[in-house]
């Protein structure tokens, strides 16, 4: 099924599709450009492209007045419960990920940033990197997409970015595995932007997952 299907299928908002498609994007670029030894092409793709489909449950109540909306929102928590991250990995098994590709998709998150540093997957640290240079409104710097989420996150308890210290660190994590990748890439991170992924986000809008 086309990714956009998908995307219409689960009635998500057109900024959760262009998040997943810009994530995507960026790996997309950094697979053109990689030096290093082979990678699992298609399973970067396809992780970047469904990692959030759980992210319904994360959207405000009054994000939308519609009430198509909060109908959808709600049938999301009766059927998926409230666990934005359960839900990405039961959505991913629904649409066809392999188990590699479920790995990939547990593995890349921040609150892992450690391990993934410390690991020689290189489909999980580009997957969580591009995450992570990826803000609300496009492709942005990776200190400062980070800096952002300890502000936006702060006041959430059980969330990694809560704790001003394990925060840091996981900065820090990332920042190295942004070295990781771009030393083994023929570009370096300012280019990757809105305007060099643009013609890739066209491209994906027509992948078959």
């Amino acid at each position: 099924m086309n990714i956009l299907e998908i995307y219409n299928k689960y009635h998500l908002p057109e900024n959760l599709q262009m998040h997943m498609l810009r994530v995507a994007a960026c790996s997309n670029l950094i697979i053109d450009n990689w030096l290093g030894d082979e990678l699992d092409k298609s399973a970067i793709i396809r992780v970047c492209l469904l990692h959030d489909m759980g992210n319904m449950v994360k959207i405000p109540e009054d994000f939308s007045n519609d009430n198509e909306f909060i109908t959808i929102r709600k049938k999301y928590f009766d059927k998926y419960g409230t666990n934005d991250h359960e839900i990405n990995l039961e959505i991913g098994k629904i649409e066809g990920l392999s188990d590699k590709e479920l790995i990939i998709l547990d593995g890349k998150r921040s609150r892992k940033n450690e391990q993934t540093l410390n690991s020689d997957f290189y489909e999980i640290k580009i997957c969580a990197y591009c995450d992570q240079r990826v803000a609300p409104n496009g492709v942005v710097d990776l200190k400062t997409r980070l800096e952002d989420a300890k502000v936006r996150y702060k006041d959430k308890p059980l969330s990694v970015w809560s704790n001003e210290e394990k925060s840091n660190y996981l900065i820090d994590c990332a920042l190295g595995i942004e070295k990781q990748i771009i030393e083994k890439c023929k570009i370096s991170p300012k280019n990757i932007n809105d305007y060099t992924i643009k013609e890739y986000i066209t491209n994906l809008k027509n992948y078959d997952i």
